[in-house]
């Protein structure tokens, strides 16, 4: 009897851990969403600055997921691996974006701020 209950919380605590992963890849791009309405919006530089860096810590915080669409692939498969290339490519972007907002050239960064779209609607279409 004592064998059964521990195999069942055993078991309940993996699924667990499974669903809070994608609780957690969903926060991620919750926020992610969120802070990017910001920089579109916003004029202040400094209020930008503090929404990539949020982004920036969400997109990385998404690497650490994995979306459902890529359940039960090994680390190193090439999906996997796109996948996080798709993150890596949000980063850098934040980086470019963020190094002009450093700079107060509000403009500029969003100008390159609309190129977040484009991530986006590219690795939506492959992994969600």
């Amino acid at each position: 009897m004592r064998k059964h209950v521990i195999a069942m919380l055993s078991a309940s605590l993996l699924f667990s851990s499974v669903s809070l992963y994608a609780a957690d890849l969903e926060q991620d791009m919750d926020t992610l969403n969120a802070n990017l309405k910001i920089v579109k919006k916003s004029d202040d530089a400094q209020e930008m600055q503090q929404a990539l860096t949020k982004m920036r810590a969400a997109a990385q915080d998404a690497k650490k997921s994995t979306p459902d669409k890529l359940e039960g692939q090994p680390a190193d498969s090439a999906q996997v691996k796109d996948y996080h290339a798709g993150l890596d490519s949000l980063i850098a972007q934040i980086d470019v974006v963020s190094a002009l907002a450093k700079a107060n050239n509000v403009d500029g960064a969003k100008r390159e701020a609309a190129k977040f779209d484009d991530i986006r609607n590219t690795n939506h279409k492959k992994f969600r």
